[in-house]
């Protein structure tokens, strides 16, 4: 698994290795069961600590797309249990948003359009 790594950024490395995942599983990269790299050999293909990508692992076990096991490792787990909770999560975000998009001229349709268009690259 390839990750794209901006160290300039500020967003955390743990957070994009995050983020990057979730969107691999969105993407039908990682399919439900499917096990994700060891800690040690993702943080050695990236070439990072191995604590950076132990906390990327443990916020996605916390958020319920993956459970781990000692002897299996890191397991993707689809469940539609999250429904509720990612809803108002992505609610809020784009509350947030939406006010951006306004005060920077974006109309209601492009803004729209633009959801439409981050959420039509996955199908139901």
């Amino acid at each position: 698994m390839i990750m794209k790594l901006d160290f300039a950024s500020s967003v955390p490395i743990y957070q994009q290795i995050r983020d990057q995942i979730v969107q691999a599983v969105a993407e039908g990269v990682f399919l439900d069961g499917d096990r994700l790299p060891t800690i040690r050999a993702l943080a050695g293909e990236a070439g990072i600590n191995t604590m950076t990508v132990n906390k990327a692992y443990q916020l996605l076990k916390q958020e319920g797309y993956i459970v781990t096991d000692r002897r299996n490792g890191a397991i993707v787990r689809c469940s539609g249990g999250r429904k509720k909770a990612v809803k108002k999560k992505v609610e809020k975000e784009l509350e947030l948003l939406a006010a951006e998009a306004k005060i920077a001229g974006i109309s209601g349709e492009e803004f729209a359009e633009l959801c439409r268009k981050a959420y039509g690259g996955w199908s139901e």
